[in-house]
């Protein structure tokens, strides 16, 4: 039957009530079924339209008594089909408000449809995703409307509408005690898998990461593991939160699953890289991490040989970070940045084969003028309360605003009370808070005419790889993060004359531009009131006290070996050690090592993370040496260190990561302390011990440098970054 022939089957009343009701004029429309009623009062339906002519009209108590009226009489099955078409006329009425976007409406109409049946899930359900469009959701309605256990008992449901609605609330209020239960309940009602884990797993890692609440996020991916067990993506990310929780040997469990599982050189390079970031948190089973870290190496080897460049994004995106680990294992940057800049070129023309229109857009971008002011993009997921958001605060803050526009682009902006976060917001021409989504970042990167772009992660973010390998700004360069990552699009390097050695430009593909004095420099830090006291951690007042604080990565069993040999030879001394580690494997084999070096397991005291980063400073001030870490050095750790005024012993390497402290001594003016080999580490760690004068010496000196030296003058080194952004863009203009 056509909509014309409905239309002239219908009474002349009927027809002209419809003509008013288009209009909006309900006060005539309802007259039309009055009389309607009067003429035919056994047509059930005018009394059904009657009511919603006179709802409209905000006469809710008019309309209840004319759909009960119609009811009059009925026999049971009747009075039920008669309420079927009453809510079939209401529904329509809904869905049409809800296009017109007038949602209040559709709301209050679809609670009358709850008042007649009050246990219709699928209106239940719509009346919750009304509620989120009306940003007036709480949550508490899972339970007061009693929809969950209404979806585990019944039989037909809208999956479609289910899945919609339970994709708003996991992004609405995912934390919410019933979202998970609620999430649970679906499951019995999943027809196609996939389409619940495409919900699921990006609320997942929003979750992990944005707020912060892996608990939650492992309790989901479990969820979506009930429907497909042996899912390689869930795995991944499961095996990622239980390690981000601290949970290794669960993280390391799911991790060898995954690899188990793993068909393709690229899968298995990524599982090798989840089982060895397990590994290496707990120095115990370093010989294991080693032995992982030879598997990978030939394993990326074996893909760099067969240059597959039909690869999808999500692999790519794994494979850009699968070496970051090799640092911490070995100094040997001629061939860690090898395989790196061979993976990293992998994928790099994989990005360019499968974003080949976006690149091509990218390429092609007008020059912009010359004269105006320069736009710099800060590209970071650590722009708050991280490492990389304490130390790059400074240049931030002492930029020339006249010279340069300076644009902040947050990637997973972290949902939850940062204040530095916060700060870095407002410092901003413009703040991009973006999600997890490569594109969207770039295309804004893009249609924010960025000329140079500035890497703060290198290769500890995947996203941020893929971003630079698309190449949205025609300046780019990797400055602060990990190392640089060897993406081709990234033409600049920054360092400085001592973190890295004259040689480096050799195994590096970017440029490195060297600033004259150091490639990093602050103000200060903030120092809390500290909670550390010698007698509350039964250390003598006349004690030498040697601390580490470094999470798991960086306590290479070598280092940690020649730690305890100092311990050994200076009498009286104390080793305090804390960080982010798997704590009973990091006690162990402390405990292990101090027995087989012959040192009391008396003078070792493990302690508990601070409160705070400032608290953290505060409490260093407890040890009178600080022990560094290699091949892979402390870097906040080691500035907070100087800052404190504490004697410092680092082993110097070659590679990046095996500098860091170096570079940063030199730039306070301090050369006590610095350890070409292990001898001269064992060396001054001892005799900083054992010579309390020259203990006393390195303090003042570190003192006076707060007032002269390069690393505590942030103006001074915003300069010189901005006088390097000025050549770069300078040469940029001259290549076109």
């Amino acid at each position: 039957m056509t909509s014309v022939q409905i239309i002239t089957d219908i009474s002349p009343l009927e027809q002209q009530a419809q003509q008013y009701f288009i209009k909006g004029n309900y006060t005539q429309a309802a007259s039309c079924y009055e009389q309607a009623i009067e003429t035919e009062s056994e047509v059930k339906s005018h009394y059904w339209k009657l009511g919603l002519m006179l709802l409209l009209q905000g006469q809710e108590a008019e309309a209840q008594m004319t759909w009960l009226l119609g009811m009059e009489e009925g026999e049971a099955q009747q009075i039920e089909q008669w309420t079927a078409e009453l809510i079939k006329v209401l529904q329509t009425e809904a869905e049409r408000r809800e296009t017109l976007a007038d949602y209040s409406f559709a709301w209050a109409i679809r609670q009358h449809i709850r008042e007649i049946s009050p246990k219709y899930v699928n209106n239940l359900l719509y009346l919750i995703e009304l509620s989120i469009k009306l940003e007036n959701f709480t949550g508490d309605e899972l339970t007061s409307l009693e929809v969950i256990d209404l979806i585990r008992s019944e039989a037909i449901i809208d999956i479609e509408l289910l899945l919609r609605v339970l994709e708003r609330i996991i992004n609405d209020d995912p934390l919410h005690p019933s979202v998970l239960e609620f999430a649970e309940c679906c499951l019995t009602h999943v027809i196609q898998p996939q389409t619940f884990i495409n919900i699921l797993l990006p609320a997942a890692v929003k979750i992990a990461h944005s707020m912060r609440q892996t608990k939650v996020a492992v309790l989901i991916i479990e969820l979506c593991l009930r429907l497909e067990p042996e899912n390689l993506e869930l795995l991944r990310h499961l095996a990622a939160f239980y390690l981000r929780d601290n949970n290794y040997s669960q993280g390391i469990e799911v991790a060898k699953l995954c690899y188990s599982l793993s068909k393709t050189v690229s899968d298995q390079v990524f599982a090798k890289h989840l089982i060895q970031r397990g590994l290496i948190e707990a120095p115990a089973y370093w010989n294991e991490a080693y032995a992982v870290f030879l598997e990978q190496e030939y394993l990326l080897n074996s893909l760099v040989e067969q240059q597959p460049i039909n690869l999808e994004s999500a692999r790519v995106l794994r494979l850009f970070n699968a070496n970051s680990y090799a640092s911490y294992l070995q100094d040997n940057p001629l061939k860690n940045r090898q395989i790196q800049n061979q993976v990293a070129q992998l994928c790099q023309l994989n990005v360019q084969e499968y974003a080949n229109e976006i690149v091509k857009r990218y390429k092609q971008r007008s020059l912009y003028n010359a004269n105006k002011q320069i736009k710099i993009g800060y590209l970071s997921h650590c722009l708050s309360q991280h490492s990389v958001g304490w130390l790059a605060r400074w240049l931030i803050q002492h930029h020339n605003r006249e010279k340069f526009d300076i644009y902040g682009y947050f990637i997973n902006y972290k949902q939850v009370d940062d204040p530095l976060q916060e700060w870095y917001v407002q410092q901003f021409t413009q703040a991009y808070q973006g999600g997890i989504y490569t594109d969207d970042i770039a295309e804004k990167i893009y249609e924010d005419e960025i000329d140079i772009l500035i890497d703060l992660d290198s290769i500890t973010l995947d996203i941020t790889c893929e971003i630079m390998a698309l190449k949205p700004a025609p300046v780019q360069a990797t400055w602060l993060g990990w190392d640089a990552s060897g993406i081709p699009a990234v033409d600049y390097f920054i360092a400085d004359p001592y973190v890295l050695p004259e040689s480096a430009q050799e195994y590096y593909t970017e440029k490195i531009w060297r600033l004259p004095q150091t490639y990093i420099a602050v103000d200060g830090f903030e120092v809390g009131v500290p909670t550390l006291r010698r007698d509350s951690l039964d250390i003598p007042s006349d004690a030498v006290v040697y601390l580490s604080a470094q999470r798991g990565f960086k306590r290479h069993p070598d280092t940690a070996r020649l730690q305890m040999k100092i311990i050994k030879e200076v009498p009286n001394s104390y080793f305090l050690i804390k960080g982010i580690a798997d704590t009973e494997a990091v006690q162990k084999f402390f405990m292990q090592l101090a027995e087989e070096e012959g040192v009391e397991s008396s003078r070792l005291r493990f302690l508990p993370l601070d409160i705070s980063e400032s608290v953290h400073r505060a409490n260093l001030a407890i040890a009178d040496i600080v022990l560094d870490t290699y091949p892979y050095n402390g870097a906040t750790t080691t500035l907070e260190t100087l800052w404190m005024g504490i004697p410092l012993v680092s082993r110097v390497g070659q590679q990046f990561a095996a500098r860091n402290s170096y570079t940063m001594m030199m730039n306070a003016g301090i050369t006590e302390g610095i350890a070409w080999t292990d001898e001269e580490y064992v060396e001054w760690g001892v005799r900083l011990g054992k010579d309390e004068a020259l203990r006393q010496q390195v303090a003042l000196k570190l003192k006076a440098s707060r007032q002269t030296a390069p690393l505590w003058n942030g103006k001074q080194f915003t300069r010189e970054m901005e006088k390097a952004y000025e050549q770069m863009w300078q040469n940029y203009i001259e290549e076109k």
